[in-house]
């Protein structure tokens, strides 16, 4: 019988086409919950580096009704700190925050040197489709539908574009014509 994680890992083996991903754990911050994995996905889709979180699910949230969250980022760079970034936020805030779509996370500083990116907003994954990231059911045989992860859309943002989001909203923020995956950018507000 597969456990939650193999399924989970299954799941993203089917959606990679088999691509082995790179493996990297973030120690749990929280006495009785298991840490966090980043998985990290190299040229996948071609020229993005994307990572996916295991472990944020395993905690509780109120707000956590109809799944539990794991996260994806996508962005047009080599450098790993960025997965090293999701996973850090899905330990630290996994039970505070609710990662739903318009929420925003002020990381309090660059997440890399070279970019002046500070904050991500979350938001469905660009790289997925919708019935690849909403409803995957990990749960035990006979327990179907009673654990399942949604993954949510990372996404690096400029402070001032944390602020527009937190003020106008999402919406008003997609339609000003951003690149997600562009790391290097300006400000699109």
């Amino acid at each position: 019988m597969a456990s939650r994680v193999e399924k989970y890992l299954a799941h993203l083996d089917r959606l990679s086409g088999g691509r082995e991903p790179r493996f990297f754990p973030v120690q749990s911050t929280r006495q009785g919950l298991g840490g966090v994995t980043e998985i990290v996905y190299d040229g996948l889709p071609e020229g993005l580096l994307t990572a996916l979180t295991y472990g944020l699910s395993l905690a509780e949230h109120p707000e956590w009704q109809s799944g539990s969250p794991e996260l994806c980022l996508s962005v047009n760079s080599t450098n790993v700190v960025w997965a090293h970034a999701a996973g850090l936020l899905a330990e630290r805030l996994r039970g505070t925050c609710p990662f739903s779509y318009g929420s925003t996370i002020d990381f309090g500083e660059r997440i890399v040197p070279e970019s002046q990116m500070t904050a991500f907003c979350v938001f469905s994954p660009m790289v997925l489709e919708r019935e690849d990231y909403l409803g995957i059911d990990v749960g035990s045989p006979g327990h179907e539908g009673h654990d399942v992860i949604n993954i949510q859309g990372m996404y690096p943002i400029h402070e001032v574009e944390r602020q527009f989001i937190d003020e106008q909203g999402l919406e008003a923020f997609r339609k000003s014509g951003w690149e997600p995956t562009d790391v290097l950018r300006r400000p699109a507000v």
